[in-house]
């Protein structure tokens, strides 16, 4: 069983505008409105490949009435926290005339002390009947940036793999909790690091960075592509993925979509460079699709066989 934790959910609104261009009357040509917020996303890709999985995070007001009942819909479990804010809305207008997408994020509820709490006393149970925990996307107001550090530390000691996927400071402190899998997109592992990379040598001593920070194994996603360096149990290997190229449709979910491909092939007992080249090609199957982690697992496994993943010597 895999839990995802989703500490801001979203209902995500996906519209589709050919020639957008801002300050002018458009009209969508096609809209999707699905529950979102990364863990939510990851929760997905995980039903969509048959596996079971358990939502948690906070929710509140009609809108997290709306995100529960709509991934009741479709067959996801959830046990979320109910807050007395109102869960917020995320719109994104995809162009595909220019290839281009431009998101409007709400910011999401005030979470108080009290609620908190709560969620923690969820994670005691919840973290006792599952294998793998992913937590993933951003921190609503009122949770400090340790938050997750502190939820990484008490499913770690219950015996769950932990799975690691958010941003900025939050990222930094949760490395440090000694997550076993952790998912940076580029611009975030920079952050963490401290300058901009500007060769792939640059990114795979970024990985070995935050790997020596506490991470067990490190996948640094870039435009449908990765560096990763892989713990084994005995040595660390560095491989460097591509997608295969396919006409995308959306490419929003994309890294949503890899991180629940790995964690159900790592549950599987795959070797962890097979558990990558699986999330790889969920992620290239989510690109033909509209909404995020949202796919054919069918295309998944045919997609899947046309990644590129190459090793990179140790020296």
């Amino acid at each position: 069983m895999i839990l995802t934790v989703t500490l801001n959910p979203a209902l995500d609104r996906t519209m589709t505008v050919p020639n957008f261009q801002a300050g002018f009357r458009h009209r969508a040509t096609e809209t999707v409105i699905l529950p979102g917020g990364k863990g939510i996303n990851v929760a997905r890709a995980i039903r969509a490949l048959g596996r079971p999985v358990i939502a948690t995070g906070f929710v509140g007001g009609r809108k997290g009435d709306q995100i529960v009942a709509d991934l009741n819909g479709e067959g996801i479990l959830c046990d979320f926290v109910r807050v007395a804010g109102e869960s917020r809305i995320s719109t994104a207008v995809v162009d595909p005339a220019n290839g281009t997408i431009t998101e409007i994020n709400e910011q999401g509820p005030q979470i108080q002390p009290e609620e908190l709490e709560f969620l923690m006393e969820k994670l005691d149970y919840l973290g006792k009947a599952v294998d793998v925990v992913v937590f993933a996307g951003s921190i609503p107001p009122g949770l400090d940036d340790d938050c997750y550090a502190r939820m990484i530390q008490k499913v770690r000691g219950q015996g769950a793999k932990v799975f690691f996927y958010t941003y900025a400071d939050p990222l930094r402190q949760g490395i440090k909790a000694s997550p076993d899998y952790v998912f940076p997109k580029l611009v975030e592992a920079e952050k963490v690091i401290g300058y901009e990379f500007t060769n792939l040598e640059d990114r795979i001593l970024a990985a070995r960075r935050m790997r020596e920070m506490g991470a067990g194994s490190v996948v640094i996603t870039y435009r449908f592509g990765c560096v990763a360096e892989l713990a084994y149990d005995s040595e660390s290997r560095v491989f460097v993925g591509t997608m295969p190229k396919v006409d995308v449709v959306s490419p929003l979910g994309w890294g949503d979509a890899l991180v629940g491909g790995y964690a159900v092939r790592l549950l599987e007992g795959d070797p962890p460079e097979e558990c990558l080249r699986f999330g790889l090609g969920c992620a290239t199957a989510n690109l033909i699709r509209y909404g995020a982690g949202v796919f054919l697992p069918s295309d998944a496994e045919r997609l899947a066989r046309k990644v590129d993943l190459q090793e990179v010597p140790a020296a």
